[in-house]
């Protein structure tokens, strides 16, 4: 497993040792030891999500406050998808900047989200199946979205026409949201 953290360094891409022939292949798509190695702390997953979108529909930008924020473990097991994570830590040097990366079934890279991030996605294939694992279950109450296209950000997305959720329409702009300490 390699694992490199991106320009914000709390978030990690993570590309597993593949071995493949012409049967196929097989990989370690987590390891709770190795993981928490690269991670520097003990990590408990609660929750598995999986979702299917097709080309164009994006989702998010996405998190849960305290005391129900998530970390994350995210990963594309069919089809591409540009996925973003934006940092709104107060505290942080890297506050209010993002980062991006194509996951693809072919590629199998992986991205660990820390709590304190912002994290959405953009359908890049004709359909994408997209697995994450949660630190903490899902609250309504807590969850807030930010708005993907706020020039504040200025998220470069590869496409600019998408299709949104209603919750997603409905999000705050970058400067209205409630961030992290």
């Amino acid at each position: 497993m390699k694992v490199t953290p991106f320009a914000i360094p709390d978030v990690l891409l993570i590309e597993p040792e593949v071995f493949g022939d012409d049967r196929g292949f097989f990989f370690e798509s987590f390891n709770q030891n190795k993981f928490e190695e690269a991670v520097k702390r003990k990590i408990n997953f609660v929750q598995d999500n999986h979702s299917k979108s097709i080309k164009g529909v994006l989702r998010g930008l996405h998190y849960q406050l305290p005391p129900k924020a998530q970390g994350k473990l995210v990963r594309v097991i069919q089809g591409e998808v540009f996925d973003v994570v934006l940092d709104i830590r107060k505290s942080s040097p890297s506050f209010g900047k993002w980062v991006g990366e194509i996951l693809s079934s072919d590629n199998k890279k992986q991205i660990w989200i820390p709590e304190g991030f912002a994290h959405g996605f953009v359908t890049l294939s004709d359909t994408a199946e997209f697995l994450y694992k949660t630190t903490d279950f899902y609250s309504k109450e807590h969850e807030q979205s930010i708005l993907w296209d706020d020039e504040t950000i200025g998220i470069v997305w590869p496409m600019k026409e998408v299709s949104l959720s209603s919750k997603d329409n409905a999000a705050l702009s970058f400067n209205e949201a409630k961030y992290f300490s």
